[in-house]
């Protein structure tokens, strides 16, 4: 169910979404800014405040499958998992070569150390999706 919201605060979520959507595509080109959580934002303030725009997100052709995904079975693609833990891993290795100091070197390791074990445990779409086309009575069987 939409909740929509009038005023001041339906323009404020809106304003809002379009600058979680900018960080999320700005995500795309920097490594270490994530960008499905950006958008997963995005979708929750235009559900509250502009179904066009939240019509919009949803049917993007590279956006809308992993927020589909997210809001209905908290899962994500394979190629979205792979992506987000390869971006972090050049994250981590790109800090290793610039930064000199081994303290902020470590800190940094173990704060994206945190979102990488996530999206690691994070169920795959496919996985999810294959679960729902085995009937209970196989489940039942094998259990």
């Amino acid at each position: 169910m939409i909740n929509k919201q009038s005023g001041a605060v339906k323009y404020l979520l809106i304003l809002l979404g379009i600058f979680f959507v900018m960080l999320g595509f700005v995500g795309i080109f920097l490594p270490g800014l994530p960008t499905t959580i950006f958008l997963i934002a995005a979708a929750a303030c235009f559900a509250k405040s502009s179904p066009c725009l939240h019509a919009w997100l949803l049917s993007h052709r590279w956006f809308g499958p992993i927020i589909y995904h997210w809001n209905s079975t908290r899962s994500i693609p394979r190629k979205a998992k792979i992506l987000a833990l390869s971006m972090m891993a050049l994250a981590c290795i790109y800090t290793g070569v610039i930064i000199d100091s081994l303290m902020l070197k470590l800190f940094i390791y173990v704060v994206m150390l945190f979102p990488a074990i996530f999206v690691f445990r994070l169920p795959l779409t496919e996985n999810v999706a294959k679960n729902h086309l085995v009937s209970p009575s196989a489940n039942s069987k094998s259990s």
